[in-house]
């Protein structure tokens, strides 16, 4: 008989269980009838009630509760199985009882364990069956030939029935204890379309973070190539004119050396532009640093309150800084404001910037408009764009985005 290593590293036999599956057989029998009580009970009073105000609120909570069962049953075949089973997506966050209620019947995830729950108790009785009651069968039947006193060939058949009985619930449990991990697989992890979304997350957070370390490279090569080889030409054209000075005979090669060397310096101001556009040296320090120094170079007051305790992503501070900078532009062309405040707090995962002023209002989310291209940046990084802008002001845009892309 050759040995086999099992998940955890302990060495059994080809024909033997691990202890774990054996702890599974006996526990899992009683848990899945109190997980089907618990099925049949928010079923039945969900949907007696579904008529009163407190059905389709009670169906939500024990759908919320199946999801957490869901989540302890995965630990379970984890512990006992060693059946790594990926966490599904979170439930979705919302504000409001009525979009809470929603939210919970409309759970894929919850509803997908709940039917583990039911399924689960025609699957355990199986697996009790073949990895207690069978072997403990087969072991019984070679006792009582043993002990009974019975003719020899009728010992014999006995023992080696209870032999066969043996390795075929052997084989038999290993083949429920696969079942069981499929089972979770398919209903405790996430589906097809999360896992989908899931590996779209990845590469738009590996595309974002490509692009911002190209933007980073090109920034650079920018600064130390091109913009060092503009202020060398200007610094000779400045000393060329300086060479010039007291020759009037050069008079005309002197005005066409003091053109070359404003273009020059046109040049350079307009790269430095550039290259503040691609990456702001301010956004080095982080939002508390950049947004300071924005603030003051709007063309109205404005009040800054920045409660940002830790730094979001590279790509999502520079989506949040152009958002404000464009913002404040806005507010300084169009709205008629006398003043205006910017607030930045992070809310768990999320950072939050509120931009308020007291213009005339009347701003709108349309095609063509500049708010509608911040809300497509933002939408870019899982964030959104929120308007209140009444026709006679004042006027305020909430950005969400996420900490993390």
């Amino acid at each position: 008989m050759t040995a086999a290593r099992s998940d955890d590293g302990v060495r059994t036999g080809r024909w033997k269980v691990r202890p774990g599956a054996i702890a599974l057989a006996v526990a899992g029998l009683p848990l899945s009838l109190l997980g089907t009580a618990y099925v049949l009970v928010v079923l039945y009073a969900g949907g007696l009630l579904s008529l009163t105000l407190i059905g389709l609120p009670l169906l939500a909570v024990g759908l919320r509760g199946a999801r957490y069962l869901g989540r302890a049953h995965a630990w379970l075949i984890r512990v006992l199985l060693g059946e790594t089973v990926d966490a599904p997506a979170p439930p979705v966050a919302t504000t409001g009882v009525v979009r809470w209620i929603r939210a919970g019947l409309s759970d894929v995830t919850a509803w997908r364990s709940l039917l583990y729950l039911l399924l689960r108790l025609p699957v355990d009785a199986l697996t009790f069956v073949v990895t207690i009651a069978l072997p403990a069968f087969g072991v019984w039947c070679g006792v009582w030939a043993l002990a009974s006193g019975q003719a020899p060939w009728v010992a014999a058949v006995a023992v080696l029935g209870g032999l066969a009985v043996l390795l075929s619930a052997s084989v038999a449990a290993r083949a429920m204890l696969n079942a069981q991990r499929l089972l979770a697989r398919t209903l405790l992890g996430p589906s097809s379309a999360q896992l989908r979304v899931r590996a779209l997350e990845r590469a738009r957070s590996t595309a974002l973070t490509e692009g911002d370390r190209s933007l980073r490279q090109v920034e650079r090569d920018l600064h130390d190539g091109t913009q060092a080889q503009l202020v060398a030409i200007a610094m000779t054209l400045s000393m060329t004119a300086d060479a010039l000075d007291g020759e009037p005979s050069h008079e005309r090669l002197r005005t066409l050396v003091g053109r070359a060397r404003t273009q020059a310096d046109a040049a350079i101001a307009e790269l430095r532009r550039l290259i503040d556009g691609i990456s702001p040296a301010a956004l080095d320090r982080g939002l508390l640093d950049a947004l300071p120094q924005l603030t003051s170079q709007a063309g109205v007051p404005v009040a800054l309150r920045v409660n940002v305790p830790r730094r979001p992503d590279p790509v999502i501070e520079r989506v949040a800084y152009f958002c404000v900078a464009e913002l404040l532009t806005n507010i300084s062309k169009h709205s008629g404001a006398t003043q205006a405040s910017v607030d930045a707090d992070l809310v768990g995962q999320l950072l939050r910037i509120r931009v308020h002023d007291n213009g005339c209002g009347g701003a709108q989310l349309q095609s063509g408009s500049g708010l509608l291209g911040l809300a497509e940046r933002l939408a870019a990084v899982d964030g959104t764009l929120s308007l209140d802008s009444p026709p006679s002001g004042p006027t305020t845009v909430v950005l969400d985005m996420p900490v993390r892309i």
